[in-house]
């Protein structure tokens, strides 16, 4: 199952070093609870929810969100209420302190990636750099 980021917790908690670059994920409540219920709907344990970072789109580079049941070698594994989230080794440092959260409203439904380390994205929010 794929799931559309453009349409686009027991959360992990430390104390930053200013002088590193975030090496994690966050996947807010509301993100966790609607991962929960879709993978619910699959009726499979052995997925995850694997954030990526690929070429493409006019910014330079593009989220995918996907439900995944490999482990590739180098794979940062983050757990929210029970939700795996995976991050392969060279999406991390484009995605490093960023939060995934859901939205529900009348104007827009999805996942939605609050990433600081993008410096830019493109007008119709489906790419970034």
């Amino acid at each position: 199952m794929s799931i559309d980021s453009t349409t686009d917790a027991d959360l992990q908690t430390s104390t930053p070093d200013a002088t590193a670059p975030a090496t994690s994920v966050t996947l807010s409540q509301g993100a966790t609870e609607k991962v929960s219920s879709l993978l619910a709907q699959e009726g499979r344990d052995d997925l995850a929810l694997r954030i990526a970072v690929q070429p493409g789109g006019c910014s330079g580079l593009r989220y995918q969100l996907f439900f995944d049941e490999r482990s590739l070698d180098g794979d940062q594994v983050f757990t929210f209420d029970g939700v795996n989230v995976v991050v392969d080794r060279m999406s991390l440092p484009y995605l490093g302190g960023a939060t995934i959260d859901f939205v529900d409203t009348i104007e827009k439904q999805g996942f939605t990636i609050d990433n600081p380390m993008a410096t830019g994205s493109c007008a119709c929010g489906d790419s970034f750099h």
